[in-house]
Order: C-alpha cells, then sequence, then structure tokens
C-alpha cells in the first residue's frame, strides 16, 4: 500500500464541446475550449512549476512561477491565466523561463523560515517541491526575512511577528510560514463558500487573516478543512499531521455522517489514522468535506468505547463483561426462551442507519430467517418514512430523482424543511456555489437559516410558515401556477394521468387556496407566496431538495406528494438540473430502508405478500417467511407495554434520545425481558438492555452506503476492529447461535446475495464498485452503469399520479398553558444524537443544545440570554438554556437534540404521520418559562443512567 496522489491539474476542467489543439513543449494536446494551457500541459504529461494554482479554485496567476512562453506573443504570460487556443505553440522550459522562476524562488525562501527538518509538512510541502523543481541552491537575498521566526531582532520586539494561532481544536494557523498565495481564501470562498478569510497588509507584511484579524475560533470560519488542504506549506496544518507525523499510505472510504455521502482518503500511518483527506474523484463531494468528516474521526479511539461484550439479568445490575461466545449464547437462549413463551412474533430487531447495506441485509434477514417474523424497522421511522410512501405514491420509486452534481444545471430551488448548511453541509457549498452563479433561491422554513441571506446570496423569498403548515403552503404555491396558467401541459398530457391532473388542478384553483385565503392562517404574506410561486414556474430548471421539516409532521407523506405534484406540474422531472430531492439525514438511511428494513417490505421496497417476491428469498434462504407484515417501532413499543412484545436486537439506533415521547419508550424498553443493544458506546438506549455487543466504526469494515442521491459507496477497512469483529460478523455470529447456517466470509458475498434477490441492485458488486468507484441505483440490465437521473422517459410506474393533497391542521394545538410552538433541528458541529461527534473536539462550537427564543417571547417572560429555562409540554418538561434572537418568529421556539442532557424528545409528542408513524418532531404546544436548573425528571434520568453504567471488569474462568 502506498500514499494515493491525486494528480492536481493546476485549474478547473471545462465542459465545452468544443475542443482546440495546440502544441507543448513539442507535444499536441486536444482539450475543451476554454481550458487553461497549465491544465493542457498537465493532461499531456508536461508539469509546470506552480504555487498559487491548484485545480479546485479558479485561477489566480500571482505566484509567477508558472509563466510560459507563447511563439508569436510577446511576454511570459502565466500559464494558470491563460486560456488555450487552436494552433498555440507552448514552451515551458527555456533559459528566460528558468531564470525567472529561480529569481521568484529566491524571493519566497528569503521570507520563509528555513525549519524543514524539524517542520510538520516536511515531506508533504509544494514550496519545498518547486524550490527543487526550479533548481535553487542559493538566495542572494539572505535568510533573515522579517516576517518570520524571531520574537525579537537584534533584542528589540519584532513588530512583523506573528505567534501561531492554535485556537482551533483540528489545525494550526502559522503566518510565518505564509506566501500569500491566496489558495486557502480562495478556497474558503469557492469551494466552501463561507468567506471567512481574507489577506490583510500589503507587500511583505501580507498575511491571511480570518475575519477582521480574529482567531480563527471566533471567526466565521466552519473548519471544513478546505484552507488546510488547499494550503501548499505548513501555514496551515492538522495538528494530528504534528503530532503523528506524515502518513505512509491511504485507503479511499466513504464519510460515515450525513446522507451525502463524501468520500475521503484514509491517511494512515500501520494502523494509526493521521487524517482523513476529502477524494477528489469522490462524486458526492467532488474533493470537499465538513468539519465533521474531515475531523470528527476521533470518537473511534476515545475511552467510552466499550470493546467487551456485556450482560445482566436485570437493568438494576452492573454489568458484567463476559466472552462473545458467552454473551451470544445467553442472547440466544434469551429470545428462544422468549418465542417459546410468548410466540415468535414476541420479538424484533431495529437496523441501523449507520451500518452498511451488508450489514443491514443481515439484520433483516435474522429476524425474518431467524426469528420467524417481519418486526422490523429502522430510524427512517422517525425521519424520511413518509419519503418512500409519498414518492412511491406518485412516480412509483422511494428515492431522489437526482445525483448532486445536477444542482451545477438547476435555475431555481425550492428549499423546504431543510437546512443544508448545518446538515448537509457539502451539499449546501455546492448549492451555494450555484446561486452564486446567478441560480435563485426560495426558502420555506420556520427559521430564518443561513441560506436565506449569506455572503454574495439572498433568497428571492423567504416564507417563514407557521410549523405544520406545509401542506397548506405547498398547495398555495399550486394555486398559483394553476390558476395563472404556469404549469406545463405538454409534460403533464405525456407524463401523467392527465384525468388526475384535472381533478388535482380543480382542487387547488379553488379559492379557499388562494395565498390570500391562506395567509393569516400560514403566517406570511400572499405577495410573497405568489413571487415565489411564479418564480418556480417559469425561472428554468426547477429543483425541490427538502428535508425532516417535511416529514416529521402528522401530514409528512401529504406534503411529499404535494412536492411531487408541483415538479409534476411544472415539468421539472426527469432531467439535470430539477427533481425532487430528500436531503437523507444519517449517513445509510437510504441503504437502510434498500435493504428491506421495514416491516411490510423485502429489499428493494417489495411488499412481504408479494409471493412472488417471497419465493426469492424462500428459495435463496431455505426458510418459509412469514407474509404477514410485522411491528413498526412505536407498534413495538406499544405492544411491550401491553406483555406481549418482550426481545429487542437494536444495532447502531439510540432509539431512547432519538424516538419521540422518551417516557413512552422508557416504559417500553422497561417491560422487555432482552434488550439487546449493539453500538459503539453505552448510549442512552443501553440503559434498558440486557446485552451489550460491541460495534465496530466504519473504519473497521468492508462494506457498502447509500447516499441521498441513491450513490453506492465503497466503505474500505483501514485499521483492525477494536472490538474483534465488524458489525456484519457479529450479526452472523449471533444468528449461528440462534441455530442459522450462515457462512459469510466477506461482505462481498452479501452484496452478491443482494443482487440476486433486488432487481434494482442485480448489476452491482465489489469489482464494479472498484471499477467506477460508485454506482446509483438502480443498476441492472436496463442501465449497468447505474441512473444518475431518475424517470427520464417515463415514471417508474407509468404515468405521474397527481394526489390530492387536503390541509388538515395537526392534534396539536397551542393554547393559554402552551401558547407556543417548538420545532426541532441540527447544528453543523453535532451530529444526530451526538454520541459520535461529542466524543470529539466538535463540542468546543456546540457544548449543549440551547432553545431559540424570539426577543419578544423572551421580554414577555423576563428571559435573558443564557438564561436557565423551564420547556413544558402536554408530554413533559426538561431545562437547557436560552439564547435569544430573531431567526425564529414570535410565536415559535426551537432546539437541537444532540445531548441526551437535554434529553427534548421527552417534550414531543406522540402524533405521527398518518401514512408512516413518522413521529411530529417539529409541531410542540410548549410554554416556556424561568428555571433554576435541571427539572427532576433530568436529575432522576440522569441518576439512573449512571447507575446502569456500573461496570463489573471481566473475571476469566482460570482466576
Amino acid at each position: 500500500m502506498s500514499l494515493i496522489k491525486e494528480v492536481d491539474y493546476g485549474t478547473p476542467a471545462k465542459n465545452s464541446e468544443k475542443t482546440v489543439t495546440l502544441t507543448i513543449d513539442g507535444k499536441d494536446i486536444t482539450v475543451p475550449e476554454g481550458t487553461s494551457v497549465m491544465r493542457a500541459s498537465m493532461e499531456a504529461g508536461i508539469q509546470v512549476p506552480k504555487l498559487c494554482a491548484t485545480d479546485m479554485v479558479d485561477a489566480f496567476g500571482s505566484c509567477r512561477l508558472c509563466l510560459v512562453e507563447v511563439e508569436g506573443r510577446n511576454g511570459t504570460p502565466a500559464s494558470c491565466t491563460t486560456p488555450a487556443s487552436d494552433g498555440m505553440v507552448v514552451h515551458t522550459q527555456t533559459e528566460r523561463l528558468k531564470k525567472i522562476r529561480k529569481g521568484v524562488m529566491e524571493l519566497y525562501i528569503s521570507d520563509h523560515p528555513l525549519d524543514c527538518l524539524t517542520c510538520a509538512a516536511n515531506g508533504d510541502c509544494e514550496l519545498q517541491d518547486m524550490a527543487g523543481a526550479v533548481g535553487l541552491r542559493d538566495v542572494r537575498y539572505g535568510y533573515e526575512g522579517e516576517n518570520h521566526v524571531q520574537v525579537r531582532q537584534n533584542g528589540e520586539e519584532n513588530p512583523r511577528y506573528m505567534a501561531k494561532d492554535e485556537t482551533n481544536p483540528y489545525f494550526t494557523y502559522d503566518p510565518s510560514k505564509c506566501i500569500v498565495c491566496s489558495r486557502c481564501v480562495r478556497a474558503c470562498e469557492e469551494v466552501q463558500g463561507t468567506f471567512a478569510l481574507t489577506i490583510e497588509g500589503r507587500g511583505f507584511e501580507s498575511r491571511v487573516s480570518p475575519g477582521m484579524h480574529e482567531d480563527f475560533m471566533d471567526s466565521e470560519c466552519v473548519s471544513c478543512g478546505a484552507c488546510v488542504q488547499a494550503c501548499p506549506t505548513a501555514t496551515l496544518q492538522e495538528k494530528s499531521v504534528i503530532e503523528i507525523g506524515q502518513p505512509e499510505h491511504s485507503v479511499v472510504t466513504t464519510c460515515a455522517y450525513c446522507g451525502v455521502g463524501c468520500s475521503f482518503k484514509a491517511e494512515m500511518r500501520g494502523e494509526e489514522l493521521v487524517r482523513m483527506v476529502p477524494y477528489k474523484d469522490g462524486k458526492a463531494n467532488r474533493g470537499h468535506s465538513c468539519v465533521k468528516g474531515r475531523f470528527a474521526y476521533g470518537y473511534a479511539n476515545h475511552k467510552d468505547r466499550i470493546l467487551n461484550p456485556m450482560i445482566r439479568e436485570s437493568v438494576d445490575e452492573p454489568w458484567q463483561e463476559v466472552s462473545w461466545e458467552e454473551a451470544l449464547r445467553f442472547t440466544a437462549d434469551k429470545f428462544k426462551g422468549i418465542q417459546a413463551k410468548y410466540g415468535k412474533g414476541a420479538l424484533g430487531g431495529i437496523t441501523s442507519s449507520r451500518c452498511t447495506n451488508e450489514e443491514t441485509f443481515l439484520v433483516q434477514k435474522l429476524i425474518r430467517a431467524g426469528f420467524g417474523n417481519n418486526n422490523v424497522d429502522t430510524c427512517a421511522r422517525v425521519c424520511h418514512s413518509p419519503t418512500g410512501y409519498g414518492l412511491k405514491t406518485t412516480f412509483g420509486t422511494s428515492a431522489g430523482t437526482q445525483d448532486f452534481d445536477s444542482v451545477e444545471q438547476t435555475d431555481v430551488v425550492i428549499l423546504i424543511g431543510a437546512n443544508p448548511t448545518d446538515g448537509h453541509p457539502v451539499f449546501a457549498s455546492r448549492l451555494k456555489k450555484r446561486l452564486r452563479q446567478g441560480a435563485k433561491l426560495i426558502v420555506i422554513d420556520p427559521r430564518r437559516i443561513d441560506l436565506v441571506r449569506s455572503p454574495h446570496i439572498e433568497a428571492v423569498a423567504h416564507i417563514p410558515l407557521r410549523p405544520g403548515t406545509n401542506v397548506a403552503v405547498l398547495t398555495s404555491l399550486a394555486h398559483v401556477i394553476v390558476t395563472e396558467g404556469l404549469f406545463d401541459e405538454a409534460f403533464v398530457r405525456e407524463r401523467c394521468d392527465w384525468d388526475e391532473f384535472q381533478d388535482w388542478a380543480a382542487f387547488v384553483s379553488d379559492p379557499k387556496h388562494s395565498p390570500e385565503a391562506v395567509a393569516d392562517m400560514i403566517g406570511v404574506d400572499a405577495e410573497t407566496m405568489r413571487k415565489a410561486a411564479r418564480t418556480f414556474a417559469t425561472g428554468g430548471n426547477g429543483a425541490i431538495y427538502y428535508g425532516l421539516g417535511v416529514t416529521e409532521h402528522s401530514q409528512g407523506s401529504t406534503t411529499v406528494m404535494a412536492i411531487a405534484n408541483l415538479a409534476m406540474a411544472t415539468g421539472n422531472i426527469g432531467r439535470p438540473g430539477v427533481g425532487v430531492n430528500p436531503l437523507r439525514g444519517q449517513n445509510n438511511v437510504q441503504g437502510s430502508c434498500d435493504m428491506g428494513s421495514f416491516p411490510h417490505e423485502l429489499p428493494g421496497y417489495r411488499h412481504i405478500q408479494d409471493s412472488a417476491t417471497r419465493d426469492i428469498f424462500e428459495d435463496i434462504w431455505g426458510v418459509k417467511l412469514d407474509d404477514e407484515p410485522g411491528l413498526r417501532i412505536p407498534n413495538m413499543l406499544d405492544a411491550a407495554v401491553e406483555g406481549t412484545f418482550k426481545g429487542i436486537y437494536i444495532q447502531g439506533e439510540d432509539i431512547l434520545q432519538s424516538d419521540p415521547d422518551t417516557k413512552h419508550v422508557a416504559a417500553g424498553l422497561a417491560a422487555m425481558e432482552c434488550v439487546v443493544v449493539h453500538d459503539l458506546f453505552l448510549n442512552e438506549t443501553a440503559n434498558y438492555a440486557h446485552v451489550f455487543l460491541p460495534g465496530s466504526t466504519f473504519l473497521e469494515k468492508d462494506g457498502t452506503f447509500t447516499n441521498a442521491e441513491r450513490r453506492i459507496n465503497r466503505v474500505r477497512k483501514v485499521m483492525t476492529p477494536l472490538n474483534g469483529f465488524a458489525d456484519w460478523e457479529v450479526t452472523q455470529n449471533l444468528a449461528r447461535a440462534m441455530g442459522l447456517d450462515w457462512n459469510y466470509t466477506h461482505p462481498s458475498q452479501v452484496m452478491d446475495e443482494i443482487a440476486k434477490t433486488t432487481p434494482s441492485f442485480a448489476n452491482v458488486n465489489y469489482d464494479l464498485l472498484e471499477a467506477k468507484g460508485s454506482v446509483q441505483w438502480p443498476c441492472n440490465d436496463k442501465a449497468p452503469e447505474g441512473t444518475p437521473v431518475m424517470h427520464i422517459d417515463g415514471f417508474v410506474r407509468g404515468k405521474g399520479k397527481f394526489v390530492v393533497t387536503e390541509y388538515v391542521a395537526t392534534d396539536e394545538r397551542t393554547g393559554p398553558r402552551f401558547p407556543l410552538l417548538l420545532t426541532t433541528g441540527r447544528i453543523l458541529s453535532q451530529y444526530n444524537v451526538g454520541a459520535q461527534t461529542r466524543r470529539t473536539e466538535n463540542s468546543a462550537w456546540h457544548k449543549e443544545d440551547l432553545l431559540e427564543i424570539h426577543p419578544h417571547d423572551a421580554e414577555q417572560r423576563g428571559i435573558r440570554e443564557g438564561d436557565w429555562i423551564r420547556l413544558a409540554s402536554r408530554s413533559g418538561e426538561t431545562s437547557l438554556r436560552a439564547t435569544i434572537t430573531d431567526r425564529v418568529a414570535p410565536g415559535v421556539v426551537y432546539t437541537t437534540f444532540h445531548h441526551p442532557g437535554t434529553q427534548a424528545n421527552v417534550i414531543t409528542t406522540d402524533y405521527t404521520d398518518w401514512a408512516t408513524n413518522c413521529p411530529e418532531y417539529k409541531v410542540t404546544a410548549v410554554q416556556v418559562s424561568s428555571s433554576n436548573g435541571p427539572t427532576e425528571w433530568q436529575v432522576e434520568y440522569d441518576r439512573q443512567a449512571e447507575q446502569s453504567r456500573r461496570i463489573k471488569p471481566r473475571v476469566d474462568a482460570a482466576e
């Protein structure tokens, strides 16, 4: 193994269909029109020296190293900023150029520390490389530049000396090593879109500055790592490289945080991870990253991680460490005993959206083939199950329609119920780049998210709707489009059921759905609504991106169908730049759904009652499958409280913290006789567990993840599992203990079984993924290399189906006791229940959940910034600190759910989506009042959690 070195072509690729041919150092090369001479040279295998150029950002032309000579032209133009032209003859190496380049390098070196032997970038420094490339052997100007090294000169304080900034937990900034190439500044602007960096000073006094000469930690920097990746010296350097040294080999794998599915090079020294570097060939992220994927991997070696299996008879007892054999035997005996006593339906399981496709497939197989029932569900139940229902009903398939590259061709975007800068930051950066190029944005969200207004971006319309009124808003937009004749009749007649469209059009045309009629109910003026509708219908390629603010409602499925209606009515389906795109939350939530994690569906979204589908699995698995749908997560908990559901295997999910109505979840878990938690840490659910099976991180396993764009990406093992087994092996060993004859030796064999049984994965195998990097399902004989864009010539279901989406107000209402509406979401630095990110330095940015409250509501209640407040609903109460902001409207409060100390879900209700039981997290009537600290419930919860986490060390039989 060795380090994967990606070619840096110096400037970005051009997509022009027209080509030009030029000659460089005697070689003819044909490139797309607009390509720089530098990139053309690199494509011809000729490397031109460079420092300020990199193919992640546009050409800048400041370093003067990449000069070339062009026959017939005067001077020595910079190759990075000079476009290639037909017939051009270029020389990259002449005596004149050598002399100029050497002189330029002398100036750089004269003002740069010469501590190469002890520098963290030694062996990975472009300045060092370029000094060698131009043959620099001496510096006529000396080596005592005034801007670096010495705090004092001649006994006096050096006014130009700037100390190293080590405030960021993940990287350092050493101004003395800065060559002012501006690559970091341009990466922050062009790739990330934050505009947090600038160049201050002039001449030799020039330096990179975060914000207005702030520390990195205090600036607007979001620690995405783009600046570190772009830096050609050790000016911006990962602290891990400083501490460990340069990596010696790398493995390409896939991030295990959000549904963007970024590809990374895990750069290693032996089995020690030095750093994660975004992979330029990753088709989801194109070489970019966020603070979580780039830096927040330290949880893999955190002291809290459980590495030995543990069991206990009662949750009141301490945990007892045991061998794997004993833990699996204990579990199998408990499960068999439960079924013998209560029936085969008394067991179930929950698959993990954090584990691989192969691992998820095996868990649902264990439940169906081993437990003999269909009591399997996944976290998508509480996030995107309405996506599956709504898109399957309207389009015929339960997934988004586009790839992420599609955003580069969109002209107008509706962003509803999603906050990509926090939840899906790498996609957000790609979206921001397109918006800076002129695309229009419509934001539908109760809260003023960053994308409403950020550097060089402003939404044409922000619809701050009242939580729970999504359907009314979308129907009102459709009203404008239909009544003003802005729909695409040709598309609808050709691609959709015309009679259903007419019924839908008559429904939305009713005056009661006009913006004027619903303005007071949704809390948005009519003109803003009309402007948004007209912009989307007439603005060109229109794309809709949505998140949990759409699905986590009592009308989540209805809203998804309303979104689909809007896309079909405007003809925005079936080509690049358009589509309906759910921004999936967890890294493999799409894959967990694909793999048959719902109680009514086998892999590939085929109903369990379809005998032909069951026959496929029964033939391969050698068992008879139950044809009755099983229990959903809420039903399992209800049945547990009733006494008919007694055992559960939970892989990689923390339902006590993530699911609604925490007290009900706790009651359900407490009523079970055997709760098995398979995870990395003793999570909140493990407070009620009888068996703990230690899990493995994404760094310790092989497999695949499927991201929000249906992209199947390889996950590759970069280190030995600290617990001894990858998660798929743990599940297989449990299946064997239950009496099943499973003999997989590698996850590739599981994928082969998935391909045999699941039509949309028919051509997927590890050889294909190695050759292509990744593919998007469906990948079969009709689409052997995958399907980036769905529904091109027709919908999967045949004709697109318009569905009448009547607005039905939630049963959760405000009133005198609970006058405010609580909605929830995520923050950039933390992830989901925070089990991983809270065990990294990311907590430097977000140490606790805060309640956002509008100044008007805060003043009425006598609440000041940072005060402890009591947050109460009809379901429960908790305490947390307040932050006062106008991001939320009067009458609305907002919080995150990353910290178990807050337990925000003790507040949320048990109302759910009418079709899928997805919880209504986003609408809870609450009251906010002053508090002196944690509530009695929180104190008791902490006491119970501490009691539950006692561990007795393992005592071997020989002792």
